[in-house]
């Protein structure tokens, strides 16, 4: 299963993501508390089922409403995700992909696991 796990880091409290088989499929924003970072993972298994992908790797993209998944290239040429909620604020970023495909499928998987995932 699944499973959200909440970490200490050196500037505050953050969570990944896992999927069944450990790996990292999304990671949060640095949080001053663990109760803000509990919100963080409420809104994220919120969010993720009904957004849309709006894939900023291809010319003349559509822009969507809020929540939403944006894909795009960084700097060195791989592919990313980050979730937006309702109000716009970024809940949740990917690892980069070498290709396209592996990033949709992050993003799939972030849609089916978030919602049911543990919190540890």
């Amino acid at each position: 299963m699944s499973k959200f796990v909440i970490r200490n880091v050196a500037s505050g409290i953050k969570f990944d993501l896992k999927a069944t088989n450990g790996q990292v499929i999304a990671t949060s924003e640095v949080y001053t508390t663990e109760a803000a970072c509990r919100n963080g993972i409420a809104s994220v298994q919120k969010n993720a089922p009904v957004a849309g992908i709006e894939n900023q790797t291809e010319e003349g993209y559509a822009v969507l409403t809020h929540p939403k998944f944006e894909m795009y290239q960084d700097k060195a040429g791989e592919f990313r995700f980050r979730l937006k909620a309702r109000n716009g604020e970024v809940i949740a970023v990917s690892e980069g992909y070498a290709a396209k495909r592996s990033c949709l499928n992050g993003i799939e998987s972030v849609k089916k696991n978030a919602p049911e995932a543990e919190v540890e």
